[in-house]
């Protein structure tokens, strides 16, 4: 089923390294390049993911982060706004 799973992927610099993140299922990794943290960040997915299918929570850890099943592919929820807001 691991193969069946989509995630969002946020790349940031930090000083000297790239820092990848899954929002939606708080996992990230990091690497001295763009690709390396996209690798990396994949890496770190697939050993959560792999953990929480070997604990039988795969499908629950997935709902409760938002993803929905359509067409046996799970996918992050979709907002219907997604903005920058200043908070003063």
């Amino acid at each position: 089923m691991l193969n069946n799973i989509q995630v969002k992927c946020e790349i940031f610099q930090e000083d000297d390294l790239y820092v990848g993140i899954c929002p939606e299922l708080n996992v990230s990794s990091f690497g001295e390049t763009i690709e390396e943290a996209k690798a990396s960040l994949r890496e770190a997915l697939m050993a959560f993911l792999e953990e929480c299918e070997e604990m039988n929570t795969l499908q629950e850890v997935l709902q409760e982060a938002g993803f929905i099943r359509e067409n046996n592919v799970w996918l992050p929820r979709k907002p219907v706004v997604s903005e920058l807001m200043a908070i003063a």
